[in-house]
């Protein structure tokens, strides 16, 4: 029997855990998406290995908070020599997914939210976005607020990654955060998100399908893992969700069963296998 496209069955369900999906982008313009789930901000969570394993970084965690739709998207036209596009914030979706930055902050301990911008050049729509992120800031006086922009983000990201704390942004700017944090953590690999909406959450890798590698027993699983662990943690199955991570991170620090993008040569099946024998 042919399974249904889990994006479509998500519509009727309030968690569901899902693998990377191919979606192309398509001539109307419209790149992949979440049909009927009304997921409209994305959380990825990044951080650091206890030993620096992977990399140099010993005390970095970040959460990075963007939005699946709503804040920002390009409507336009094109012909054969010439495209133009107009960019569309909306304050209401501005002020949902920073109200969310903030509540998430204020849950999870966390002591400073930032937003990502290009108000200096984008003095309308980022501006729009910045602006709502300040109104917004001022009702959480206990967590301090402060900006960025995106291209110095960046280089502050790569330099001094534990200066941040919680990072909210429109989609363009969450996707490059997101995948410059992850090559800081050891690559897509260890990085888990989840799509969270009013009343349905969508876990995943923030990897893509991999259509190079597929089937062939390669992939790192510990970002699907991670994003399970993610679902747990929602369930209130806090105990279950940190045991996991637990030996996620003790099977990539004993380095001796791992994938081969951190240098070894265990499959995809092997490496899972390794772990659950930790659990």
């Amino acid at each position: 029997m042919k399974m249904k496209n889990p994006l479509f069955i998500a519509g009727a369900m309030s968690l569901l855990l899902v693998g990377a999906t191919l979606a192309a982008c398509s001539d109307d313009n419209k790149g992949p998406h979440y049909p009927d789930t009304q997921t409209f901000r994305q959380v990825l969570r990044v951080e650091q290995w206890n030993d620096g394993t992977i990399n140099a970084f010993a005390d970095f965690q970040a959460i990075s908070v963007q939005t699946n739709k709503l804040v920002s998207c390009e409507l336009g036209k094109e012909s054969s020599i010439t495209a133009n596009g107009v960019k569309l914030i909306t304050r209401p979706a501005c002020e949902k997914i920073c109200r969310f930055a903030f509540d998430y902050a204020r849950k999870n301990g966390r002591k400073k939210v930032t937003a990502v911008h290009k108000a200096n050049i984008m003095k309308l729509t980022d501006g729009l976005f910045l602006r709502t992120f300040r109104e917004v800031a001022a009702e959480y006086p206990e967590i301090t607020a402060d900006d960025c922009i995106i291209d110095a983000l960046c280089m502050k990201l790569v330099q001094k990654p534990e200066q941040f704390d919680v990072l909210v942004a429109p989609n363009l700017y969450g996707d490059i955060i997101s995948d410059l944090c992850a090559g800081l953590v050891g690559g897509l690999g260890f990085a888990p998100s989840a799509n969270i909406g009013d009343s349905t959450r969508i876990y995943e890798a923030v990897h893509g399908s991999a259509p190079d590698i597929a089937g062939q027993d390669k992939a790192n699983p510990s970002a699907i893992l991670m994003a399970f662990a993610m679902m747990l943690n929602d369930l209130g199955e806090t105990d279950k969700a940190a045991k996991l991570n637990a030996a996620i991170l003790a099977q990539v620090e004993e380095g001796k069963v791992v994938t081969a993008d951190i240098g070894g040569t265990a499959g995809t099946k092997e490496f899972t296998q390794a772990v659950i024998a930790r659990l």
